[in-house]
C-alpha cells in the first residue's frame, strides 16, 4: 500500500497545478483513489478530512478515515469493493461513525453500523450518537455500590458484580464462559436493566442459536444484539463494541442501568491488528500495533455509573477473553485484566470434571467485593471462600496420604458438599433469596449428615420448599425486602431449615442407608 515514486510526482504536480485554482481556506471534498485491495485503500486530495470521518465512495460502498498522512489518507472499507477501482472519486460526507439510539433498538438484532439484519423492517430511530467519543471523567462517576445480580450462586457469592463495573471473563475456548454472560442477560428479567449482547466474530449459527433461546425466555423484550460475524469484514468487527457501547451510553444518560456483553475482546483485537497491518502501521509484540491496550482501554472505560448531574444510570461491562492453554499471561489477556475490575476464571479441568460454571475460585478475583453485595449476602457468604480454599489445600495434601484424621476428613466432606451445591445447570439462574438460604444452610453446617450422592437432590427438594412452603417463602420475602439477616430472622431460618433437612434426611431412609453401610462394613472387615 506504500506509495511508489510515480504516485508521489503525481500528486506534486496535480496540487502545484491546483495551488493557484483554489481558495486555500476551502476544504476539499473530494479525492482520488491511489490504491485499492484487501478491504484497504489509499486516497488523495481529502485534506480536512477528520479520524473516523465516513467516506463515501459511490455505488453504496462507504470507507472509515483510520490514517491520517501527510499525502493521502487510509481508509478501511466497509463494504465489497468489487465496485470500485484506483482513479475512482471519493467524497467526504462530514459525518464521523453514527449510529442510530434509543429504545427502538430494544429487541432488534443490527450489525456494527447499525442497521437491521433480523427481518422485522427499518428502524424508526430519530435520534444518532457518534460512535467514537471519550469516556466519562473521575467527577463525573458514582461509587460502585449496587449489585447486579447474575443469578448464578457461585459468582453472587464469591465474586460479585456491581452495576458500573467492568467484570472479565476469561478461560479457555469451550469452558461455558458465554453461558454465563447469557445466564447473567437471563436473570436481569424484571430487575429494570437493559442488556447488550455484542457478538465479535462469532459464527451466525451460534449467535442465531443464542437469539433464539433469548426470544423463548422472553429477554429479547429487554435486550438488542449486536452482530459482526466471523464471515463479516475487520472494520465491521472492529467497529462492533463502540456501536455496542454507544447504544449503552444514550440509556446510561437517562437515569438507567444497561448491561454489554463482548463476546469476544480476543477477536476484536485479532480484527485490528489485520486492520493495522494492511494500513502499514508498525506492528509491535505479536505482530499487535503498539495502541492495542488504548483500543480495549477506551472501550471498557466507557462502562460506568454516573451521578446525577451527569443522568444517574449505570453501564455494566462483562468483557470476554479466550486464552489458550490456560494462558493469561498473554498480551491480549494482561492488557484487559489490568483495565477491568476483576476477573472470573473457567478452568478445563473444572468443566470436564462437571463443575458447571467452571469457575475456578482461586484465580477469580472481583476488585468491587463485598461492595456490591446487599448485607443479607455478605452475611450469608462471609466464609465460603475461605472454606474452598481449606478444601483446595487439603485436597492437594491428602493425595498423597492414605491414612487421614477425622477434622480433615471433614473439612474434605464439607469441601466436595459445596461444590456440588455450587453446580448449577444453564439457563437457570436463581434469585437472591434462594442464593442465600441455600448458603445459609452451608454456613450453619445444617449439610453436614446429608451424605454427599444425596446433596444434589437436597439442593433441589430446598429449592422447591422454598418455592412453596409457606413459612419458607415469607423468609425469602423478608430477605429480599430487608436485605438483612436480623438476630430474630436467623433464628426463624435455623429452626425451619433445620426442621428441613431432618424430615429430609427421614424421608430418603439416609439414616437406615448410613447404619446398613457401616454394618456391611463391619461385615467385610470380619
Amino acid at each position: 500500500m506504500s506509495l511508489n515514486a510515480s504516485d508521489i510526482s503525481s500528486i506534486i504536480k496535480k496540487q502545484i497545478k491546483d495551488f493557484s485554482k483554489k481558495d486555500i481556506n476551502k476544504k476539499s471534498e473530494q479525492g482520488e483513489i491511489l490504491s485499492i485491495g484487501d478491504g484497504i485503500a489509499l486516497v488523495s486530495g481529502l485534506d480536512e478530512v477528520k479520524l473516523g470521518e465516513l467516506l463515501d465512495f459511490g455505488n453504496d460502498v462507504y470507507g472509515m478515515a483510520l490514517n491520517l498522512e501527510e499525502d493521502a489518507v487510509g481508509v478501511v472499507l466497509m463494504g465489497q469493493s468489487n465496485s470500485i477501482k484506483e482513479g475512482d472519486k471519493v467524497k467526504r460526507t462530514y459525518n464521523v461513525v453514527s449510529i442510530p439510539v434509543g429504545d427502538q433498538m430494544i429487541g432488534r438484532v443490527i450489525n456494527a453500523l447499525g442497521e437491521p439484519i433480523d427481518g422485522k423492517g427499518a428502524i424508526n430511530s430519530k435520534k444518532t450518537r457518534v460512535v467514537f467519543k471519550i469516556a466519562p471523567g473521575v467527577m463525573t462517576r458514582e461509587s460502585v455500590n449496587q449489585p447486579l445480580e447474575t443469578g448464578l450462586i457461585a459468582i453472587d457469592s464469591l465474586v460479585p458484580i456491581g452495576k458500573g463495573q467492568r467484570e472479565l471473563i476469561i478461560g479457555d475456548r469451550q469452558t461455558g464462559k458465554t453461558s454465563i454472560a447469557i445466564d447473567t442477560i437471563l436473570n436481569q428479567k424484571g430487575k429494570n436493566v437493559k442488556c447488550i449482547y455484542v457478538a465479535i466474530g462469532q459464527k451466525n449459527s451460534t449467535v442465531a442459536q443464542i437469539v433464539q433461546k433469548l426470544k423463548l425466555a422472553g429477554a429479547m423484550e429487554y435486550t438488542t444484539i449486536v452482530i459482526a460475524g466471523a464471515s463479516e469484514l475487520s472494520p465491521l468487527q472492529y467497529l462492533a463494541p463502540y456501536s455496542g457501547v454507544t447504544i449503552a451510553e444514550e440509556w446510561m444518560e437517562k437515569g438507567e442501568d444497561v448491561l454489554i456483553v463482548y463476546d469476544d475482546l480476543t477477536k476484536h483485537a485479532i480484527a485490528y491488528r489485520t486492520l493495522s497491518l494492511l494500513l502499514r502501521r508498525p506492528p509491535g509484540r505479536e505482530a499487535y500495533p503498539g495502541d492495542v491496550f488504548y483500543l480495549h482501554s477506551q472501550l471498557l472505560e466507557r462502562a460506568a455509573r454516573v451521578n446525577k448531574k451527569y443522568g444517574g444510570g449505570s453501564i455494566t461491562a462483562l468483557p470476554i477473553i479466550e486464552t489458550q492453554s490456560g494462558d493469561i499471561s498473554a498480551y491480549i489477556p494482561t492488557n484487559v485484566i489490568s483495565i477491568t475490575d476483576g476477573q472470573i476464571f473457567t478452568s478445563e479441568a473444572l468443566f470436564n470434571s462437571g463443575q458447571r460454571p467452571a469457575i475456578d475460585v482461586g484465580f477469580s478475583v472481583s476488585r468491587v467485593g463485598s461492595s456490591a453485595q446487599i448485607k443479607a449476602m455478605k452475611q450469608s457468604a462471609s466464609s465460603l471462600k475461605l472454606e474452598l480454599s481449606q478444601f483446595n489445600e487439603m485436597q492437594s495434601f491428602a493425595q498423597f496420604s492414605s491414612d487421614l484424621d477425622d477434622s480433615t476428613k471433614k473439612i474434605l466432606d464439607h469441601g466436595k458438599k459445596v461444590y456440588s451445591i455450587l453446580k448449577q445447570p444453564q439457563y437457570s439462574p436463581l434469585d437472591q433469596s434462594i442464593q442465600i438460604i441455600i448458603l445459609f444452610t452451608i454456613k450453619n453446617r445444617l449439610i453436614e449428615n446429608v451424605p454427599f450422592n444425596f446433596i444434589d437432590k437436597f439442593k433441589e427438594n430446598l429449592i422447591e420448599f422454598i418455592k412453596k412452603d409457606p413459612n419458607a417463602n415469607e423468609i425469602a420475602t423478608e430477605i429480599r425486602n430487608t436485605k438483612e439477616i436480623t438476630k430474630e430472622l436467623n433464628d426463624r431460618m435455623l429452626i425451619t431449615f433445620k426442621t428441613f433437612v431432618d424430615n429430609f434426611i427421614i424421608s430418603n431412609a439416609i439414616v437406615r442407608n448410613n447404619q446398613n453401610q457401616e454394618a456391611n462394613k463391619e461385615a467385610g472387615d470380619k
